[in-house]
């Protein structure tokens, strides 16, 4: 790797971190709620209010409080039918927990193209995608990093060809589209609380629905399918996905502080981008019209005529500096050598070598945009708790690498 450093920063004496846990302390007294009732395992009080008041907030009839997000994807796609050799589409710009579960279950993923709008599923690809595969009845659609996806033209794709929606909102808790919230749209619906999100658990997911008997399906497969006989009696396979109480509780706590999380990844944001009004880069997109995201993580895409010359193979990396011009490798070197952590955008699905025989569907017959965006993108620090002062030296890093 060729690697020449534009500038002379001194490193950050404390890291910044890309999205890290925010605690406040409420969510100790949860904890402590579950400790002093004994209530240690996968039912209390913690899970049943949080399952409540999560789909009261969302909009859905049901919560179903489990062990991770992917757990709760896992339950989607059971409760969407997707069984073995059937196709479905999926969001191809992703973090692969969005995939996975769609092969736990034997189904075949079939990628869709993003557009450059919001870097979400593009409608016009899915509606490619169905013109040839007519008999797909599943889709699962991604809010990338926060950004609500085109919900009206992709529910009305959806709607005219009478598909299951499961919706990953796993980024986007706390986004609004049209003043309703994502993970409200879908079929099925999942959010996460894994440390790196707005709202977090340390870990731990959920899967809402808009029926009651699928919210109880979701509970008994998630519990060993364990069927009502005074002994253990099962007719179904099953599985260890329920969220325990304690971590419930940490959740519980966090829930008051969402809309605060929300405006200080907001004003992050809009930091970067004052700060780079005058470079050749553009922020992560949103239609600011019809939604509001949470703002999770900042990202950017540097200019095509700004970029260096950049190579990557599967495993490594290489970049030839040059005046005036950088790349996301770079300048994520670079964010290294201050202690700040940044990270590529997500590899798209379709270019992973385990997913290397699915079908990818793209709008146009040009250039793919999730290979664009993949090869010009990347996420800077985005923690809530990153000061000023920290901001100000990543912006610095990112400016050095023009000159």
């Amino acid at each position: 790797m060729i690697n020449m450093y534009k500038g002379n920063i001194e490193p950050l004496e404390s890291r910044a971190w890309l999205s890290s846990p925010t605690m406040h302390g409420e969510e100790m007294d949860y904890v402590r709620q579950a400790y002093d009732s004994n209530w240690m395992s996968t039912v209390g009080e913690n899970i049943n209010e949080l399952e409540n008041s999560v789909a009261e907030m969302i909009g859905m009839k049901q919560g179903v409080c489990l062990s991770s997000g992917t757990a709760a994807l896992h339950m989607a796609m059971k409760l969407a039918d997707a069984k073995r050799g059937v196709r479905v589409f999926c969001s191809d710009l992703t973090f692969a927990a969005t995939v996975n579960p769609v092969v736990y279950e034997g189904a075949v993923p079939v990628f869709i193209d993003s557009e450059k709008d919001t870097w979400n599923m593009s409608p016009e690809a899915l509606e490619k995608a169905f013109e040839k595969y007519p008999d797909v009845k599943t889709v699962v659609l991604v809010h990338l990093y926060g950004t609500p996806a085109k919900m009206d033209e992709l529910m009305a794709v959806c709607k005219k060809h009478n598909v299951k929606v499961v919706e990953d909102a796993a980024e986007s808790f706390g986004a609004t589209y049209r003043e309703k919230q994502t993970g409200s749209f879908g079929t099925y619906s999942v959010i996460s609380f894994n440390g790196n999100k707005i709202i977090t658990g340390s870990t731990g997911g959920m899967v809402l629905t808009k029926h009651l008997d699928s919210a109880d399906k979701a509970k008994k497969w998630s519990t060993q399918s364990r069927e009502p006989s005074a002994w253990y009696q099962h007719k179904e396979l099953g599985y260890n996905y329920r969220m325990s109480n304690v971590i419930a509780g940490i959740v519980r706590g966090q829930l008051p502080h969402l809309q605060e999380h929300i405006e200080q990844k907001k004003q992050i944001y809009n930091r970067y981008k004052e700060a780079f009004r005058d470079l050749p880069v553009k922020m992560n997109p949103f239609d600011a019209k019809k939604s509001v995201p949470n703002y999770w993580l900042s990202c950017m895409t540097i200019n095509k005529d700004a970029m260096c010359t950049q190579v990557r193979t599967d495993e490594e990396y290489a970049f030839i500096p040059e005046v005036g011009k950088t790349c996301p490798m770079e300048i994520l070197d670079h964010l290294k050598a201050i202690n700040a952590e940044g990270r590529p955008l997500w590899k798209p699905m379709h270019m992973q070598p385990i997913f290397k025989d699915c079908d990818f569907v793209t709008a146009e017959e040009c250039k793919a945009v999730d290979e664009d965006l993949f090869e010009r993108g990347l996420c800077l620090p985005s923690d809530n708790k990153m000061t000023k002062e920290q901001q100000d030296r990543v912006i610095e890093v990112v400016r050095a690498c023009f000159n």
